[in-house]
């Protein structure tokens, strides 16, 4: 700058501060400078003010609008490594970089930090954009302002002190993006004066309030902590800038409406003043689905123990009982306080019945009518039709059983085939029909099956067979055939799985079908008995 204004003033009061500093500046002080343009300081006063500035960005701007001097720092804030790049004088520099406020309004000359700087004004904290204006760079600066006069008391050099607030602003960018963006809604109030100066489209959702009816407002018009759990706490937490812990709360809405929220508070500083964030979380579908659970519990609860068959909830680990129906009681014989706590091996021993039904709702998560003898408390052995499903009843993996008593009905059936086999024991008076009829009912279940000819037996099969048909014991058909007991059985098996029955009844059923069996004496009364039907 020397070279291209000459000998300057400022160039002889800084020989006398170097005078008065033994002829020479400390190394680490004059490292910082950009020694090529002579500092312009009147007097040591004023070289301290500079010196006290050099750890920020400075620039010294003469009276005159000529830049003359600035430090390492100041043009690595505009991105340059010379002062030429700054330009040599205002109206030069404002043609190479763009100045803006932070939210991108561009300002003119008289309205920019160096043109209010010219006019005389000192002022502190001025923030700004400054961008290249040949590039994409941009930097946030928050710059200070210093008029040093000679001492006659006339401006003598205009001093701008820069602070790189970019970080700054992009974390607070980041964090208002983040805020707008969170679905979750919150709201921000600056503790200095308790208004809300921040609000997201999620806590205009959850309370159906406009954006212009929030900010600016007062706690005291609409308190977020009106209806909070621990109201106490949090004001205290509140007023003293500290974390406020998780409460239920609810807030008063226009128009007489509430909203159950869970809220918390968080402390911030936005821009340099301390805040408040509040978020909220809305219990209100949590309700809803409470009340829904509730009422869904009541109602299996009562169906559970009205329903008029035997149920049993078992935990799925170790199959323990943990409720059962009155109907259960009542078939049983158990009391409710007997079986509760109690595993199914307890109640009814070592039943392998038991160990096949475990293993299959472990394998398919369900049964359904599993034949099983169940004994009582009285000792009595019933036969039931068992069907379970695993349910979850409040986070515990259980097994909702329901027994069928099919004892009655098991004993009739048995003592009504007994019958049958007893009368097919000489069924050669039967007529036609009458046989169809009782093999219908104790071998229908037969009929899909995919049954061999009489032709296709072998012999000694169709041997056997005709004799069971006349309704002769294993003795007896063993001493007519002369063979073995066992041996007759053996045959007897054989035919049973061959022929897919599993009644000896149903068995004399299906071979007197087909003609196995008959004497010749009832022959001859079947035949005079058709000839008398067809007169």
């Amino acid at each position: 700058m020397a070279g291209r204004r000459g000998p300057s003033r400022l160039t002889s009061s800084m020989r006398t501060a170097r005078k008065r500093f033994d002829g020479k500046l400390s190394l680490s002080y004059a490292g910082r400078m950009d020694t090529s343009i002579p500092p312009p300081s009147a007097d040591r006063t004023q070289l301290q003010q500079i010196i006290g500035g050099l750890t920020e960005g400075v620039i010294l701007v003469d009276p005159d609008q000529t830049i003359a001097w600035a430090n390492q720092k100041a043009l690595a804030l505009h991105g340059v490594t010379e002062l030429a790049d700054l330009g040599t004088s205002v109206s030069e520099f404002r043609k190479r970089f763009v100045i803006t406020t932070t939210d991108s309004h561009k300002l003119p000359p008289g309205d920019d930090p160096m043109g209010r700087l010219l006019a005389g004004e000192a002022f502190n904290e001025d923030v700004v954009e400054v961008a290249q204006a040949n590039g994409d760079r941009r930097w946030i600066h928050q710059i200070r302002t210093l008029v040093l006069t000679d001492k006659g008391g006339k401006p003598d050099c205009l001093v701008l002190i820069i602070n790189d607030e970019t970080e700054r602003f992009n974390a607070e960018e980041r964090f208002e993006s983040a805020f707008r963006a969170n679905p979750a809604p919150a709201i921000i109030t600056r503790l200095s004066d308790l208004r809300y100066v921040r609000v997201n489209q999620g806590f205009l959702e959850l309370t159906g309030m406009l954006q212009e009816e929030l900010l600016g407002r007062s706690m005291h018009e609409f308190d977020v902590l009106a209806v909070a759990d621990r109201r106490d706490v949090a004001l205290k937490r509140l007023h003293a800038g500290e974390t406020i812990p998780q409460m239920e709360g609810c807030l008063q809405l226009p128009g007489g409406l509430e909203r159950t929220v869970l809220l918390g508070g968080q402390p911030i500083i936005i821009g340099d003043a301390p805040c408040m964030l509040f978020t909220f979380a809305d219990l209100h579908p949590r309700q809803q689905a409470q009340h829904a659970l509730k009422h869904s519990e009541e109602r299996f609860s009562k169906a559970f123990h009205l329903a008029p068959g035997p149920m049993a909830i078992l935990a799925l680990d170790g199959f323990r009982f943990m409720e059962v129906n009155a109907a259960f009681t009542t078939s049983m014989g158990w009391r409710q306080e007997e079986v509760v706590g109690r595993a199914e091996d307890e109640l009814w021993g070592d039943n392998p019945a038991r160990g096949e039904l475990e293993q299959r709702v472990r394998k398919d998560g369900h049964v359904h009518n599993m034949d099983m003898r169940l004994r009582t408390k009285g000792g009595m052995l019933g036969d039931y039709l068992v069907s379970a499903e695993t349910v979850d009843i409040n986070g515990v993996a259980c097994v909702l059983s329901l027994l069928v008593d099919i004892t009655e009905r098991r004993q009739t059936e048995t003592q009504l085939l007994a019958a049958v086999e007893s009368v097919m024991q000489d069924t050669s008076w039967l007529g036609q029909r009458i046989v169809e009829r009782m093999a219908a009912f104790t071998g229908g279940n037969q009929k899909s099956a995919k049954v061999p000819e009489v032709s296709a037996l072998p012999e000694r099969v169709r041997e056997v067979l005709s004799l069971i048909a006349q309704g002769l014991a294993d003795e007896e058909i063993a001493a007519r055939l002369g063979i073995a007991k066992n041996t007759v059985r053996n045959h007897v098996s054989a035919i049973y799985a061959r022929l897919g029955i599993r009644k000896r009844s149903a068995l004399i059923v299906w071979a007197r079908e087909r003609g196995l069996g008959a004497t010749a004496k009832a022959q001859n009364k079947q035949s005079k008995s058709r000839r008398l039907r067809s007169r």
